[in-house]
């Protein structure tokens, strides 16, 4: 195992894209993410990689989408004004079954909002992607280490169900510093990939992709195998973690930045005799329904932690099903929640 190097979670995340496999980067530069591409245009080369920063976001995404479709990893990044700039490449993409990784750190919104730290995208990262029936997946990291982690893992996933993966950060995540276990530059995978285009020159079959079906059953079946991948893909790779007491009278659901300040909440409750215990999906998209569905039935109520007001919540609500009470705390526009606050909450529900 390698030393641990402390650099932000910005940088780890490319970092573990290359470990990854990228080998391609187009973006455009927007605040809070604005190390992603810095980082990727002074190392890509490195290992024979290439970066372009595009005209913007909408040039980017399609840039994608051509490297996409030869069957490379590539990868491009912004925060939510880019994001939804990115919406008609990502749901053309999805239509023509091509794997790449979009990693959004998200700031305060709707509009230009601002700079500061939100989870006000998860829709916008887990309803689909553009118009029309088809989803990408998604996964959140926590920490600086997982921004490593989970942005190199999500190429394999990209791959594996065809369709792009969203990384979903933070400003706190991309910008906060902490020691991180860095992965190995090793060779770009080569996997031989019978559906991407190239033509002779590059030693296979002529090949077309395409997202127009204009007969509407060869559409209905076209987009019934794209969300079967969603659905094997939430057989096969939904993660969460757990941390707290094995019977708790108060459950917590958290992801991302939220659920480091929840776990510092499981600690400070335990130490005053409450029963608490928290939840964090890892992957947003398939959702973990199941180990929900289950605590629901076991403790009191649950409390859901996030910095936006009540999109997260709406599918902890989904996945009980009415079997115990679901309470939001919310906070938005770059307000953060403290360890403090939630404990308050925390306490005031368990009265």
């Amino acid at each position: 195992m390698s030393e641990r190097v402390l650099m932000k979670g910005n940088e780890a995340c490319c970092h573990g894209a290359i470990a990854g496999g990228c080998r391609y980067f187009f973006g455009y530069p927007i605040t809070p993410q604005n190390q992603i591409p810095e980082y990727m245009s002074l190392h890509l080369p490195e290992v024979g990689g290439v970066y372009l920063q595009a005209e913007s976001e909408v040039a980017a995404i399609n840039m994608v989408y051509g490297a996409a479709a030869t069957g490379v990893r590539v990868m491009t990044s912004s925060s939510g004004p880019g994001v939804s700039l990115m919406q008609e490449g990502l749901s053309y993409m999805i239509g023509s079954e091509l794997p790449c990784v979009v990693v959004n750190i998200v700031r305060g919104g709707p509009g230009l909002g601002n700079i500061a730290a939100a989870q006000s995208d998860y829709f916008l990262a887990t309803r689909g992607a553009g118009h029309g029936d088809g989803s990408g997946l998604t996964i959140a990291p926590y920490s600086v280490q997982e921004m490593h982690d989970l942005t190199a893992r999500a190429f394999d996933l990209a791959e594996r169900y065809r369709m792009p993966v969203t990384v979903l950060g933070d400003a706190i995540l991309g910008q906060m510093a902490e020691p991180c276990r860095l992965a190995p530059w090793g060779e770009a995978p080569q996997p031989d990939l019978d559906w991407a285009i190239g033509g002779a020159r590059h030693g296979r079959e002529r090949r077309i992709i395409n997202s127009l079906y204009v007969a509407p059953e060869d559409l209905d079946a076209h987009n019934r195998l794209i969300a079967s991948r969603v659905e094997q893909a939430s057989r096969e790779v939904t993660e969460w973690q757990e941390y707290g007491h094995d019977a708790p009278d108060l459950l917590l659901c958290a992801y991302g930045i939220c659920a480091r300040v929840a776990e510092t909440v499981v600690d400070w409750a335990g130490e005053q005799g409450l029963k608490v215990r928290l939840l964090r999906p890892i992957s947003l998209l398939p959702f973990p329904v199941e180990p929900l569905r289950s605590w629901a039935e076991r403790v009191q109520q649950i409390l859901v932690v996030e910095l936006s007001l009540g999109q997260f919540v709406q599918d902890v609500r989904l996945a009980v099903e009415g079997r115990c009470p679901v309470h939001l705390q919310a906070a938005t526009g770059g307000v953060l929640l403290t360890p403090e606050d939630v404990l308050a909450e925390v306490k005031s529900l368990m009265k």
